[in-house]
């Protein structure tokens, strides 16, 4: 009975987990088409972006800042300079 119950508590961790990691894909694939796609937009609400959408993954994933500063600062940081001409 207790390994059941244990085994339903790990599946559902596991399923919130992945509910959270894809909800950070779509919020980051989001961040990025505005950025680069919304002539609008000015460099400061980009940054602006890109930080808050740091701050929510970070929230999604306390533990987790090395792997967005991996994987996400510098898809952000390409995409920033490719549509700002920064550099």
């Amino acid at each position: 009975m207790e390994v059941q119950r244990s085994e339903q508590g790990g599946e559902h961790d596991r399923v919130e987990e992945a509910r959270r990691l894809r909800r950070l894909q779509v919020m980051m694939s989001m961040v990025m088409s505005v950025i680069s796609q919304d002539p609008g937009v000015t460099l400061e609400e980009a940054s602006e972006m890109a930080a808050n959408a740091r701050r929510a993954a970070l929230s999604m994933f306390p533990d987790k800042e090395l792997a967005y500063d991996l994987i996400y600062r510098p898809r952000l940081q390409r995409l920033m300079n490719e549509r700002f001409r920064l550099q």
